[in-house]
């Protein structure tokens, strides 16, 4: 690990989370966004990003080509709520782990997560669209709550369709309703 790559890491989470914390606003949880990723900082995050840091995608792939598996990862997932990975128990009926539906209010953050990555990783090539790709390119693997994915995959389309400010204010009736989807 470089010096180099260090801050070249530090500075890509840093705009990425003020690109989630900009999002949050919008979407009217400002709040959240202030605490969303702070434990990328830690050691067991921030030295594995700095290590494997390459710019045009997560350092957790890097990990996990090196080891077979992202310790950084797991620390991340089980820490951030914004995380579907996150949302997953233990069924005694089936006897498997299994996805659980996802509060609302963390479905949102995930989706302003996922257009701030989309922003910085894809940065001038990104488009509304950017994120809906990404997200469908992933779902016949992804193991998420059905009506988690449905939700996420909504707002990408209104995003993909409509733009930032229609979904974003869509959003912000969602949460001022206080219902669950």
């Amino acid at each position: 690990m470089s010096l180099k790559s260090a801050f070249k890491h530090f500075n890509t989470i840093t705009k990425h989370r003020h690109k989630v914390i900009a999002h949050c606003a919008k979407a009217g949880i400002f709040w959240q966004g202030l605490r969303h990723d702070l434990s990328k900082y830690s050691p067991t995050e921030f030295l594995a990003g700095a290590r494997y840091y390459q710019g045009t995608r997560s350092p957790n792939e890097g990990e996990r080509e090196a080891y077979g598996y992202s310790l950084a990862w797991m620390h991340h997932k089980g820490r951030n709520r914004h995380h579907f990975e996150y949302w997953t128990d233990y069924n005694p009926k089936t006897r498997q782990v299994e996805p659980v539906k996802m509060p609302l209010r963390y479905v949102v953050e995930m989706f302003c997560d996922r257009v701030a990555a989309g922003k910085i990783y894809r940065g001038k090539n990104y488009t509304d669209n950017s994120p809906l790709e990404y997200f469908l390119n992933g779902k016949t693997h992804r193991k998420i709550h059905p009506e988690t994915s449905d939700l996420l995959e909504r707002l990408l389309v209104m995003l993909s369709e409509k733009g930032e400010d229609e979904t974003f204010a869509y959003i912000r009736r969602l949460i001022k309703n206080g219902k669950e989807y």
